[in-house]
């Protein structure tokens, strides 16, 4: 069970990551911004990340959760 947990946050992380990304491609404001250096280029990347894992990692015990209690209620 550790090992599918593992590989469900793994996998929601990318794909809220690329959600994110998605969605900030489609801001008005984000895309008229001029070019960011280097720096800043990747505190928006660790930033985007960080939260998708953190998404990622509440949905996942969320999902967790509700199977164990769904087990316990049925038996």
């Amino acid at each position: 069970m550790v090992k599918v947990s593992l590989l469900v946050m793994v996998a929601l992380t990318v794909l809220i990551a690329m959600g994110l990304r998605w969605r900030e491609q489609r801001m008005p404001a984000v895309a008229q911004q001029k070019r960011l250096g280097l720096m800043a280029r990747g505190k928006k990347g660790l930033d985007r990340w960080v939260t998708a894992a953190a998404l990622a990692t509440v949905v996942t015990l969320g999902i967790a959760g509700g199977l164990h209690w769904l087990r316990v209620w049925l038996d």
